[in-house]
């Protein structure tokens, strides 16, 4: 199961679906809509019960931070796109996007605005 959320300060920024269904092997493209002047967009992925893990950033040129192994992404006309290669169960989390850093340590804090969360599970 994979779950997407995007979350929003200031500015916005939202996932593209609620839903996605996807077989283990192939790949995942996890969407988000921005609107924003920050310099660089945040992916987190956080396991249940475990604190949000930063996998990386992606400026609004497509520059990105050192990106893990089978993760790639794209930025093009205020989207932003996480691709994951070859979905592994192991891959199965929450997945979210961020205008700014949001690792607080206290997985409970990032849903002080519940209504910025639109979910997007893939199987």
């Amino acid at each position: 199961l994979f779950s997407m959320t995007g979350d929003s300060m200031a500015d916005s920024i939202e996932p593209l679906f609620t839903h996605k269904a996807v077989g283990e092997g192939e790949n995942v493209i996890l969407s988000c809509k921005y609107k924003t002047l920050v310099n660089n967009l945040q992916w987190y992925k956080q396991h249940p019960k475990s604190r949000p893990k930063f996998l990386f950033y992606i400026t609004p040129t497509g520059y990105t931070s050192s990106l893990p192994p089978r993760l790639n992404a794209t930025v093009k006309n205020e989207q932003v796109d996480l691709i994951i290669s070859f979905a592994a169960v192991s891959d199965s989390a929450l997945y979210y996007c961020a205008l700014e850093p949001t690792v607080t340590g206290n997985p409970a804090a990032l849903y002080k605005n519940p209504d910025t969360f639109i979910r997007q599970f893939c199987r």
